[in-house]
């Protein structure tokens, strides 16, 4: 199954320039007179349509990063720019404009709507980003990620796989050209986290879209580009696969 998602005119960046760059990264947690410090110093830049694997254990701060990347969090210090905007310094409702136009965000807890139908999950992420699809235009993308003849059922009248997919498609109909996706594969079955991952990758090379995958999977981080690991808050490597 080829899929095919149109990128936005706009879609920020060019070739041989970073779309997402962190300088100095530090993300200290405090709660009462404790303090965990999650990211210690992260430096790192990604390019416009790199596939890319953040691998590390539980508690190795790849949540973290996925979540200053998509702003709903800040750096204690140091600079996070995606699409060319700081978020360490962005008002939320900068934050949220990149959200909607740039950044695109799968889960490994479905962000779907459970009292609506998938059509209707996926109109509601469309209109939330500023591009309408009608009920045409929802069916065209369920089909896309193969859910064709699931359109009206609700999330919890499907398999775990099935709920991915459909979440996967709640992102790409935003047509956002960074996608971020947080341990999508985690609990699901080995088959269905083979299919997740063989839709992942397609998507990326049909709509040449920014693919940063946070994982504890050295099999899943392996059909990345680029694989760059996380120990205690640190980057302890950084290589390309491809």
């Amino acid at each position: 199954m080829v899929v095919s998602v149109a990128v936005p005119a706009e879609a920020p960046g060019q070739a041989g320039t970073a779309i997402i760059q962190l300088v100095d990264v530090i993300r200290v947690y405090r709660e009462g007179d404790v303090e965990t410090t999650a990211l210690r110093g992260i430096d790192l830049e990604i390019a416009p349509g790199e596939f890319v694997a953040i691998m590390g254990r539980s508690g190795s701060g790849k949540s973290t990063l996925l979540q200053l990347l998509a702003g709903s969090d800040r750096p204690t210090a140091g600079h996070v720019i995606v699409a060319g905007i700081d978020l360490s310094r962005a008002d939320e409702d900068e934050r949220a404009r990149l959200r909607g136009a740039h950044v695109g965000i799968v889960f490994q807890s479905q962000n779907l709507v459970p009292f609506l139908a998938l059509e209707e999950n996926i109109q509601l992420s469309a209109e939330l980003a500023g591009r309408p699809v009608d009920a045409a235009g929802a069916r065209a993308i369920l089909a896309r990620v193969g859910l064709e003849g699931r359109e009206r059922h609700r999330p919890a009248q499907l398999s775990g796989g099935e709920q991915q997919r459909a979440a996967l498609a709640a992102v790409l109909v935003t047509r956002a050209p960074i996608l971020l996706a947080d341990e999508i594969t985690g609990e699901l079955d080995s088959t269905s986290a083979e299919r997740l991952l063989d839709l992942l990758v397609e998507v990326h090379r049909a709509a040449k879209m920014t693919l940063v995958l946070a994982t504890h999977d050295p099999e899943v981080a392996a059909r990345a580009d680029r694989l760059v690991e996380l120990r205690d808050g640190r980057v302890v490597a950084d290589r390309r696969l491809l």
